[in-house]
């Protein structure tokens, strides 16, 4: 019996030496000066949740950083059909007079509690009730549609499927978005994360890459990391960027964004104290400045979400990202 819990222990103690090193080495990501050129490049944007309040949102988009606007415009549910969210017409008509270069793009929401491990997320039926659905909305005075549907498991085929019975519905000249989920920082780590509890967080990169064959834009989420500590999340967002651009390098017709934790509500997900917008910044350049993408690649950062953005978030973007 001493036997096997020497071994035990001498097995503990290497999974903990195993876990520091790499933990190390994450953090030392986090290091060194970005480029200049690694900044904004005018194709930011912002989810909008509510706009009983468009000072925030009005801020954001004075700094003339952002095209870009995800407006909560729905929820899906499980088969397919969507909620629509109310008024969404008093948000656009604003957004066509005080900023008419911005782009609204449909937000349209599913969370679900279940994995689709087993079961596909969406079934026939509901992908083809969905794409309908997205085509309408998106004809009520939006330019696009931008979906958030999460968790999905690697290689779930219903959601690739639905990105391409979309596109058909939208047609070529309609953007479609996508919110993806964090990529995988190693081949495989996807897996001890998800036996751990803490769910289906990642994808891999191939997987990125077959959601997004029919999209025009992604978005990298750059909230509930879950990595404790400033280093940790900053480097955790520098190997964001390069894994999801070596992912994505042969679609430099892309637009990839990353996001900003900016908001401190629940309903979008579990506030981190170690993230904040300021080291999201200033990963992103890092991460940049290390995959040093093809000039026509674009690039951008996302504020998550507008309505929550606080003075300080907005003073690290535009000092952090704008660079005025």
């Amino acid at each position: 019996m001493k036997w096997l819990l020497t071994r035990v222990l001498a097995g503990l103690a290497v999974l903990a030496l195993l876990l520091i090193t790499a933990g190390a080495l994450l953090a030392h990501q986090f290091s060194g000066r970005p480029a200049p050129w690694a900044s904004s490049q005018g194709a930011d944007a912002a989810w909008v949740g509510s706009w009983e309040e468009i000072d925030r949102l009005d801020a954001i988009l004075g700094t003339g950083g952002p095209n870009t606007v995800y407006v909560h415009a729905g929820e899906i549910t499980e088969d397919g059909s969507v909620e629509r969210v109310e008024d969404t017409a008093s948000l656009l008509s604003w957004l066509e007079e005080e900023h008419p270069d911005v782009r609204p793009l449909a937000w349209l929401r599913h969370v679900a509690d279940g994995s689709s491990l087993v079961e596909d997320r969406f079934d026939t039926d509901a992908r083809e009730e969905l794409a309908a659905a997205a085509s309408e909305i998106a004809q009520d005075g939006f330019a696009g549609v931008h979906l958030e549907i999460r968790p999905v498991t690697v290689n779930d085929p219903s959601v690739p499927t639905l990105m391409e019975g979309i596109r058909e519905e939208l047609g070529k000249d309609t953007v479609l978005s996508v919110q993806a989920h964090h990529v995988e920082l190693v081949p495989g780590g996807r897996v001890p994360s998800f036996l751990m509890g803490d769910g289906e967080k990642y994808w891999s990169k191939g997987y990125l890459e077959r959601v997004t064959e029919h999209a025009d834009e992604v978005v990298l989420p750059g909230v509930d990391t879950g990595m404790p500590g400033k280093s940790l999340y900053g480097g955790f967002m520098v190997r964001q960027v390069t894994e999801s651009l070596a992912a994505l390098e042969r679609r430099a017709e892309l637009t990839v964004r990353f996001g900003l934790p900016t908001y401190t509500d629940e309903k979008w997900g579990p506030p981190h104290d170690s993230e904040s917008a300021t080291t999201a910044l200033a990963a992103v350049r890092l991460g940049m400045t290390r995959a040093k993408p093809p000039e026509e690649f674009t690039l951008g950062v996302a504020f998550y979400v507008a309505e929550e953005t606080d003075r300080s978030d907005l003073a690290a973007y535009t000092a952090g990202w704008l660079l005025s």
